[in-house]
């Protein structure tokens, strides 16, 4: 399934669909990632209390397959469990209207961007980036990545947006708060506070299994979405809503 061509279009797609969708959880396809550990077969966001619950399932074990280290952090890769909302960039600490805000739970053993937590427990805060933890990101479309592709928004040389607490200090759209995934059997779930998000209700997302890749120079743009293994819609088209 070739998705890449379609993320333009999603981005259309997010802006356009009227909010009174009733969808609320999204059914995948099975068979339409390469790797049965990245091949959605359900995605879901709920309200649980004062949190949203992150869900997403898959046809073979959530979180079995990790990057293989290169040994370097130019040209290694990342893989990734992506929850694409229409959530306004600004609630999670960044300035508004940046791109699409996405939750993320990723792994990538060259590098650490959670530098404010030991998440091993070895009194090392800068050697846990092989263990699948989470991420706010910011992504916006940019060729150089790749014929209808997506990055993590850059930030410029010389700018100082507005950024979450916990920005990892990467030059890039990333928050990493302190949220741990839980990756069991074929299911990955996340329970994300979500006082700070506002009204979620009719909120829109989408699920996506990803690996990316962090390019040689930092701002050329530093982490490109590579390879998309699977989208829960097919084409980035946000079905799902959350409902309170």
């Amino acid at each position: 399934m070739k998705i890449k061509s379609h993320l333009f279009a999603g981005l259309a797609i997010l802006a356009a669909l009227p909010a009174s969708v009733p969808a609320q959880q999204i059914a995948a396809k099975q068979g339409n990632a390469a790797n049965v550990d990245f091949d959605i077969v359900h995605t879901e966001i709920t309200r649980a209390g004062k949190d949203l619950i992150f869900k997403m399932a898959v046809s073979g074990k959530a979180g079995a397959t990790q990057p293989t280290p290169s040994g370097k952090l130019a040209g290694s890769s990342v893989y990734s469990y992506v929850w694409p909302t229409s959530i306004n960039s600004a609630a999670v600490g960044f300035e508004k209207d940046q791109g699409i805000l996405a939750f993320a739970v990723t792994s990538h053993p060259d590098f650490d961007d959670t530098p404010l937590y030991d998440e091993n427990g070895d009194g090392d805060k800068t050697n846990d980036g092989n263990l699948w933890h989470s991420h706010w990101v910011v992504l916006v479309p940019d060729e150089a990545c790749g014929k209808g592709a997506l990055k993590i928004r850059d930030i410029p040389e010389g700018t100082k947006p507005k950024l979450p607490a916990t920005w990892p200090g990467l030059p890039i759209l990333i928050d990493s708060p302190k949220i741990t995934p839980k990756l069991t059997g074929t299911t990955v779930t996340v329970r994300v506070p979500a006082a700070k998000l506002g009204n979620t209700a009719g909120v829109k997302f989408d699920g996506v299994t990803s690996g990316l890749r962090i390019n040689q120079s930092v701002h050329a743009p530093l982490v490109c979405v590579a390879d998309v293994f699977d989208v829960a819609s097919g084409d980035l088209s946000l079905p799902g809503r959350i409902r309170n």
